[in-house]
């Protein structure tokens, strides 16, 4: 499976710059990585015709150059407004880049209760004003757009609509993460949706969704991609599977499975790095319990260690605890 595009999924307080610098030097390395999504906030009058939009410091600092380095990095938007859209991306061209992503993906109530992320697929007519908006506005800036999207917010059926809009805009890739908004990350992805988006999408499309395995992602070649080489269509967004276990994009290229020295390289990068960025060894903590809440099913550990692990409150307790996980050996 040489042939596939792999691409690290956007995961909001998960893979910021410190994540993918760290799983960029231990593991396989993706063809791209989209940042957790930049929400534009506004910074200037109320007056339409005046408003100003900011970003924050964190995101600032998620999408610096020197952060970065030897990365292919795309950088997604989370907003309902074209505006607003088109001025992030003038603060995104500044610092280099050439390419953004227009979330349509995320499930969060709080997200969606303001109809944007998935919520904004509920309202079509108003996408398709944003969408060609955008467009004209991106191409006058030379830059480009891709779209990650789900089928659309109650029923798949949505997503013919959807897609009619999609293919009226030149993007550079459609993302296809084939769940409604109503299923959140229940119920299993609809496969025979995404096969509607291969087939009738003007743009190339990448699949995202519940690769968790070696044994999924040859299911999802064998039924798309039977007897040939995957070329463009070979595209493959990973999120929580590759979280779960940062060593599985290696497998997926035929590299023999990580070692338990590669995970200790990445979490000893991880934790110093947290360390030093946020100052504060608490806040550290918080961000590795969160990782290993993810990575715990890798080790052969017990549940009395990782509630030890889950239970620590400073540095020595922690580390205690993650290195007798290591002891335990993988179960891959």
């Amino acid at each position: 499976m040489e042939d596939i595009l792999l691409y690290m999924a956007p995961m909001e307080g998960v893979t910021g710059y410190i994540y993918r610098r760290a799983y960029h030097r231990c593991f396989y390395p993706l063809d791209r990585y989209f940042t957790p999504f930049i929400a534009p906030k506004q910074a200037g009058a109320a007056v339409p015709e005046n408003r100003t939009i900011s970003i924050s410091a964190r995101e600032r600092r998620d999408i610096l150059p020197d952060h970065n380095r030897g990365m292919k990095v795309v950088p997604q938007i989370l907003t309902n407004r074209w505006e607003d859209f088109l001025q992030t991306c003038g603060i995104l061209k500044e610092a280099g880049y050439r390419e953004v992503n227009l979330n349509l993906g995320c499930p969060s109530g709080t997200v969606t209760a303001k109809k944007k992320g998935a919520g904004f697929l509920g309202e079509p007519v108003l996408l398709e004003d944003f969408l060609l908006r955008v467009s004209c506005g991106l191409e006058k800036m030379g830059m480009e757009l891709s779209v990650k999207t789900r089928l659309g917010v109650e029923e798949p059926e949505e997503f013919k609509r959807l897609l009619r809009i999609y293919n009226q805009v030149p993007l550079k890739e459609l993302i296809v993460h084939p769940r409604v908004l109503k299923d959140y990350y229940g119920n299993k992805p609809r496969l025979e949706w995404f096969e509607v988006a291969l087939s009738d999408s003007r743009a190339p499309v990448c699949y995202n969704g519940d690769i968790f395995s070696k044994e999924d992602m040859e299911a999802l070649m064998e039924r798309f991609f039977p007897g040939r080489a995957c070329g463009s269509s070979g595209r493959v967004m990973l999120g929580r599977g590759l979280i779960r276990n940062p060593g599985l994009a290696g497998e997926l290229a035929g590299q023999k499975p990580a070692a338990v020295e590669d995970f200790r390289r990445f979490h000893n990068l991880l934790w110093q790095d947290y360390l030093e960025v946020m100052g504060e060894e608490r806040n550290a903590l918080f961000k590795m319990k969160e990782i290993w809440s993810y990575m715990q099913e890798l080790f052969n550990a017990d549940g009395r260690l990782m509630k030890k692990l889950k239970k620590s409150r400073n540095g020595p307790e922690y580390l205690e605890a993650v290195g007798q996980i290591f002891e335990t050996g993988l179960k891959i």
